[in-house]
């Protein structure tokens, strides 16, 4: 879904631009009878550091000037930007930087919702839609972090062992449905995103903030069977702890 017909299919009674432009939107909305803070990526965007900076901006300037505001992240991006000059200025820094405002905008009691309507892989997932309180997908976005034939070339592993391997484990396979069983994602929606999202800004409101801020997606990941192993070691080494 392109971002024209996913906004409208989220927001039909319409929302307010403060910025659109070929890689980034940006601004407000009402879902059911709250206002929230609309930060989008667009176009399969590379987040490099211009873009980490602008994001960044955007959550702190709502943390100043609108202390308790929801924010929702829209997801299209390709992941980091593989850029000689993004990597001399220390891009991981900017990344971190991104996600460090979003975990201050939650530490200042603002909601986190983020919603993958397209494509959504590596750096340019984790600051953003791995950092809120509750991520979602569209059924026919994309999520990854690198497909099979790039890990063969970067692990130096057959690509038919690791395709056997994909077979078996969704960690190593792309794909929204795999990345529900890991428990990355709360849910898949299909027909009435609207109204799902109205219904997931509404769930996080009713959760006490010590809740919504607990991570639920290594438990969630086992429950559903996509990760075996996460939560029994955590367990492990609280119970020597």
């Amino acid at each position: 879904m392109n971002r024209d017909s996913m906004l409208q299919a989220l927001f039909p009674q319409g929302w307010t631009r403060r910025a659109d432009e070929d890689d980034f939107f940006q601004g407000e909305a009402v879902l059911g009878d709250t206002r929230v803070c609309v930060i989008g990526t667009a176009g399969r965007a590379e987040v490099g550091a211009d873009l980490a900076l602008r994001m960044a901006a955007v959550v702190l300037e709502t943390v100043r000037l609108q202390p308790g505001l929801p924010l929702l992240f829209l997801l299209d991006t390709q992941g980091q930007r593989l850029r000689r000059r993004d990597e001399l200025l220390g891009l991981n820094g900017y990344m971190a930087h991104l996600a460090k405002c979003v975990e201050i905008a939650r530490q200042r009691g603002h909601i986190v919702l983020s919603v993958v309507y397209g494509e959504a892989v590596s750096g340019g997932y984790l600051t953003t839609g791995m950092m809120a309180d509750a991520c979602f997908a569209l059924a026919d976005a994309e999520i990854k972090v690198m497909n099979l034939p790039a890990m063969a070339r970067i692990t130096k592993i057959p690509l038919e062992r690791l395709e056997a391997l994909a077979e078996r484990s969704p960690v190593f396979s792309p794909g929204v449905a795999n990345y529900l069983r890991m428990g990355h994602l709360r849910a898949v929606w299909q027909g009435d995103e609207a109204a799902q999202l109205v219904d997931a800004l509404r769930m996080l409101q009713a959760m006490p903030s010590a809740e919504r801020m607990r991570d639920p997606r290594m438990i969630d990941g086992e429950a559903r069977g996509g990760r075996g192993m996460a939560a029994e070691v955590v367990r492990r080494v609280m119970d020597h702890a």
